[in-house]
């Protein structure tokens, strides 16, 4: 059901970001629950797994369609919407590093396409939910609030603006 080619370019792809990738961000940044989703859909594919593929698309093509309505508008007219694809327009990170973050754009595509071509597991929502209990508090410990992986790290900010609302 999943051409040979996309399976093979698609593996291709992810074994040359991962590496570099580690070595520019670290290996936190694989808890992006995009890096996520782009590193478990090469067994999605090779294994045409309908509970994966549904799993996946649940946890981030909502967030994914944000990153390029986000990324696209910052390309046409200089400013950011929302701030999602900013890092994409920083020149401290080399150009080469930005390209393979176009991975975004695909990602959301080929997971809506992989559901079209499988079906929908009704079982994914309750998986990627016991996967998102997983990875949120892995998220919380082991990034920085620099990095504010997932963003499970509230600002002190908006810290002290929940405690006086609710704790006064």
């Amino acid at each position: 059901m999943i051409p040979s080619g996309l399976k093979i370019i698609y593996t291709l792809f992810v074994c040359v970001l991962v590496p570099i990738y580690w070595r520019q961000y670290g290996p936190t940044n694989f808890l992006w629950f995009s890096d996520i989703a782009l590193l478990a859909l090469v067994p999605a594919l090779w294994l045409e797994n309908a509970l994966l593929v549904g799993m996946l698309a649940i946890s981030v093509v909502l967030f994914e369609v944000l990153w390029n309505i986000d990324f696209f508008f910052h390309l046409a007219t200089g400013k950011s919407l929302i701030g999602l694809s900013a890092y994409m327009f920083d020149a401290k990170i080399p150009l080469f590093i930005r390209g393979l973050s176009c991975f975004h754009i695909g990602l959301p595509i080929v997971l809506l396409w992989g559901l079209h071509r499988l079906g929908y597991d009704r079982r994914a929502f309750l998986w990627q939910t016991i996967v998102a209990l997983v990875v949120l508090p892995l998220s919380y410990v082991l990034s920085n609030a620099r990095e504010n992986v997932n963003w499970c790290t509230v600002s002190a900010k908006i810290h002290r603006r929940l405690c006086l609302r609710h704790c006064s």
